[in-house]
């Protein structure tokens, strides 16, 4: 098969042009055998635009092409990222790959019958199959009408599933409403599932997530529970419209993590909060660490 040049892939759909980039990312990881199978499979899928052909090839693509990593490069991630602001398939397997693939040759130009195809594979599929249903969601046509489908990703109790859609995912911060979104990230403190992977945090924070948080935060003290970190980056950028009660016990009495959480995500303007973080030497700690860096602080 030859792959296109740049100017045909700017030229192709985005459902053509992502099918495209997922056959080279695969062609570069597969033996021959498993190339020539996965490409029969999209052909025949495109071509009879038949589900149970989907679901054939999606049941068989871990034993036809492994489960090794994509393992992409800074490059292709680069092109990832082009295909779809956001896109991000640092953590897809080869199988995933293919699955999305698979989704995608079925799409025949019909949003409404692509959406109900979409249902019919999820209510059938087991949870290896799910995962990519869901990870490929930055790629799928039809994003307003696939919506719910997303929802019902966010309210999985399997955290696997739930991370294919609320990790490394552009899709929520761009489609969901206020209060999908906040029943995404509070989900993520049920599942102990981290923020930092989460896309939009900042940019999709809002006063009714800081209250229900801060709601959670007093829950967990009163049960002697331990809290995220992570919690405080959604509570502190609120500082106005929650007030400052909950950070100061933070600043007192909680952990390096926590204290170092608020001063990271603290506003810019003056504060008794900013003051405090000031005089504790938080905020230029925090500054020179990631997320996953100031996880690592003793809790």
């Amino acid at each position: 098969m030859r792959h296109p040049s740049l100017e045909e892939m700017q030229a192709l759909t985005p459902t053509a042009s992502a099918l495209s980039q997922l056959d080279i990312w695969i062609a570069a990881r597969s033996t021959p055998e498993a190339l020539l199978w996965f490409r029969l499979q999209c052909q025949q899928i495109s071509t009879a635009k038949q589900e149970r052909d989907v679901y054939r090839a999606m049941g068989m693509a871990s034993r036809k092409l492994g489960k090794l990593d994509l393992n992409l490069s800074s490059d292709e991630l680069a092109t990832a990222n082009s295909l779809r602001p956001g896109f991000d398939p640092s953590g897809w397997s080869v199988d995933i790959a293919a699955r999305v693939a698979f989704i995608l040759a079925s799409y025949a130009g019909d949003e409404t019958q692509f959406a109900s195809q979409l249902d019919s594979i999820a209510d059938s599929a087991e949870i290896n199959e799910l995962i990519a249903l869901y990870s490929g969601f930055p790629l799928y046509p039809a994003a307003s009408v696939i919506e719910h489908r997303a929802r019902e990703a966010i309210r999985s109790s399997m955290r696997p599933i739930f991370e294919a859609m609320a990790h490394r995912n552009p899709y929520p911060m761009q489609a969901f409403d206020e209060a999908a979104w906040n029943q995404m990230v509070v989900k993520c403190f049920f599942l102990d599932s981290p923020l930092w992977p989460v896309q939009g945090l900042e940019q999709r924070n809002n006063p009714a997530l800081a209250r229900i948080l801060i709601d959670l935060a007093h829950e967990r003290w009163a049960a002697g529970r331990a809290i995220s970190p992570e919690l405080w980056r959604c509570v502190t950028p609120q500082l106005d419209a929650v007030g400052e009660a909950e950070l100061l016990r933070v600043l007192e009495q909680g952990s390096m993590a926590e204290k170092l959480a608020i001063a990271k995500s603290l506003p810019v303007h003056d504060s008794k909060i900013h003051s405090l973080c000031q005089q504790q030497d938080l905020i230029a700690a925090a500054a020179n660490m990631s997320w996953q860096q100031l996880l690592q602080e003793p809790h």
